[in-house]
Parts: C-alpha cells; structure tokens; sequence
C-alpha cells in the first residue's frame, strides 16, 4: 500500500490524471505495470528518430532536450526539470518516434508506462483518455496558430521568432548551437546585421554570445520585450 501511495502522489503531477480521484489513482497504480528508472548525469534516454514505444515521466532531476535542423547545420538544447512528460504525441500518429535527442543533465528518476499499458488504461479510465485527447488536441492547435502569427517587422522579432519556432518551449533556458552566417541566411540578412543585433540584446542581458553558441537565459524574457 504503501508504494502504491508513493506512486499515487507522483502521478497527481502529471496532467494525464489529472482530475483522477483518490480511489481512481490508488486503483490505477496498484493494477499497472510502471517501470522506474534510474539514470546518472550525462546518460542519453532516448534519441532522435527512434520508435516510441513507451511514455517517461520524469519525477525528478532535469534533463537537456536538443532538436536538430534537418541537414544538422545547427540545433538547440532546452533545459526541463521535474516534473515533466516528454512527447507524448509520439506514441501515435504516422510516424511514432522521437523527434529530439533526450539526455540527463542531472541525476533522474523515470517512471515509464509501455504503449500497451497505456492503451489498457485510454480503455479502463476515461477521464485519462480525455486528458490524453486534450493534450494532444493542445499540441495540434498550437501548432496550427503558429502559421497565422503577425510576421516579423523588426530584425529583432525575426530573430526573437527564430527562437522560439524551434524549441519544444518558449520559456527557460536555451542554447543555440549556431554559426553567425547561418543565422542569417535563416532569419534573410546580412552577418553583420545579425552580429549588431545580436550584440545588442547582449548588451540588454538578454543573452549571451560565445563563438557558434548563443545562450538565452529565459527565452521568456525576450518574447516580453
């Protein structure tokens, strides 16, 4: 019973049982087949392209999430801490693998739930099933929203869009593998325009420039500029 609780209390965090009772998540946790994973600092836990074949759910430590451009000319590393669910529309769909490189920036705590066990509980409760629809309906529409944002006028919010176009997360920290010339070709300028601007928002402590790497503290910051 006791076990039961703990894995009870860490569930309550996620949102797919959310709105779950007391009694629905005691039945939930003593009747499911949860994996638990422990993972040192530096450990890669899944990466890009490989088939999703179960759900994490990182009950504590943080971990560094990187997309990559599709010809490998730059990428982005995003920092999440616990409690936090990685691609869970990976699952299912057409293609259902990971779309980013997951690796431990601390010491963590995985627990896991296989697509099989995950398709036994969409058919044994349904308020994980609406929490599952819903989370998938968010990612879908968010997604579609983006096509119909004002465009940029300024090279400051053509940059600032660059950003947050590719992370997983407008917010928190973020790292940009990037060379200067790459940056702008991406965002239709000139270097030197890109390496004014650039040194500009340094100069606002709103990032950090080293040599093919920008750092951006809390990208939210910036999208309050």
């Amino acid at each position: 019973m006791n076990e039961e609780l703990t894995i009870y209390e860490r569930l309550q965090q996620f949102v797919l049982f959310q709105g779950m009772s007391r009694n629905e998540l005691l039945q939930l946790a003593g009747n499911t087949r949860f994996g638990f994973q422990k993972m040192q600092e530096g450990k890669t836990v899944v990466r890009e392209g490989e088939a999703c074949q179960q759900l994490y759910f990182m009950v504590s430590g943080e971990v560094a999430v990187t997309s990559m451009g599709t010809d490998h000319s730059y990428r982005m590393v995003e920092y999440f801490s616990a409690p936090w669910m990685f691609e869970p529309e990976a699952l299912f769909g057409m293609s259902p693998r990971y779309r980013h490189t997951v690796s431990t920036h601390t010491d963590v705590h995985f627990i896991t739930l296989t697509k099989d066990e995950v398709l036994r509980l969409l058919d044994d409760f349904l308020i994980f099933r609406l929490n599952l629809l819903n989370l998938m309906a968010t990612v879908a529409q968010r997604h579609a929203q983006r096509r119909w944002l004002r465009s940029a006028r300024t090279l400051e919010e053509q940059i600032i869009r660059f950003f947050v176009d590719h992370s997983v997360y407008p917010a928190g920290r973020k790292e940009l593998y990037i060379l200067m010339q790459q940056l702008a070709n991406e965002v239709g300028t000139t270097r030197l325009r890109v390496s004014q601007q650039l040194g500009i928002l340094q100069q606002q402590g709103h990032l950090q420039l080293f040599r093919g790497r920008i750092v951006i503290p809390a990208l939210e910051h910036l999208l309050m500029k």
